[in-house]
């Protein structure tokens, strides 16, 4: 059975749109735990353009299940996290002009760079994981950083333009996980998840945790958060046919 992570970027989007105190991100995490989230995600990006410094170490001091920072492999960003401690850092990659995140974290062009940010964060002991595309080569070079965990990018599942597509994503996305599985990683997924597309993401047996955030965002404006968090737990713990 999968964990829910629940991203809560884009409450503080919503706030940075008129630099204001409110909606807090803080709030929101509170309002997803008693929604059932296990997890609570944040990306930490580098222009500040959501999440800011204060809610991080806000937020290390209040969440009560899982704090999961996303973060470049950045070293004002590392430096960050080695202060405030989550429970675990998810390297992803960062782009200045793009909406959101475009694609898994390219380890194998930028090993040095990332194996010196994990080497950082494991002697700290927080928990690493990389968010990269289901590819063998970007698995394969996970497994030789030692990271303990990966989270696959969902995007082109999501994204695809028919069932035929979407269905050729999902198995190349089974494919990775199990692959990963095999060699011991903990797998996660994410990234453009939605009510009507995560239950066959769920299914799929080694996935561990999924972290979706802009779609229960968008619930909970209608809603409220803690019930935008019930309802996206039940599809992703089942039950399943």
């Amino acid at each position: 059975m999968a964990r829910l992570g629940v991203n809560i970027d884009h409450v503080a989007t919503v706030r940075q749109a008129r630099r204001t105190v409110e909606p807090d991100p803080v709030w929101a995490a509170a309002l997803a735990e008693l929604g059932g989230a296990d997890v609570i995600t944040l990306h930490l990006r580098e222009d500040r353009r959501h999440i800011q410094d204060r809610d991080v170490r806000v937020l290390r001091q209040t969440v009560q299940v899982k704090l999961n920072l996303e973060m470049a492999a950045a070293d004002e960003i590392t430096a960050i996290a080695l202060e405030v401690r989550p429970d675990q850092c998810t390297l992803v990659p960062e782009k200045r002009q793009e909406v959101t995140t475009e694609g898994g974290l390219d380890v194998v062009a930028n090993r040095d760079r990332v194996s010196e940010c994990v080497q950082k964060l494991h002697d700290a002991g927080i928990e690493v994981s990389l968010f990269i595309d289901a590819e063998t080569s970007q698995i394969d070079a996970a497994i030789d950083l030692g990271v303990r965990a990966i989270e696959l990018h969902t995007g082109r599942y999501a994204d695809a333009s028919d069932e035929s597509a979407q269905l050729k994503e999902l198995e190349t996305l089974r494919a990775g996980a199990n692959t990963a599985s095999k060699e011991g990683l903990l797998v996660h997924m994410g990234h453009g998840l939605t009510y009507r597309n995560v239950v066959p993401v769920a299914r799929i047996a080694p996935v561990s945790e999924l972290n979706i955030g802009h779609s229960i965002v968008a619930r909970a404006m209608m809603v409220g958060f803690s019930q935008a968090v019930r309802e996206m737990k039940q599809l992703v713990i089942g039950p399943f046919d």
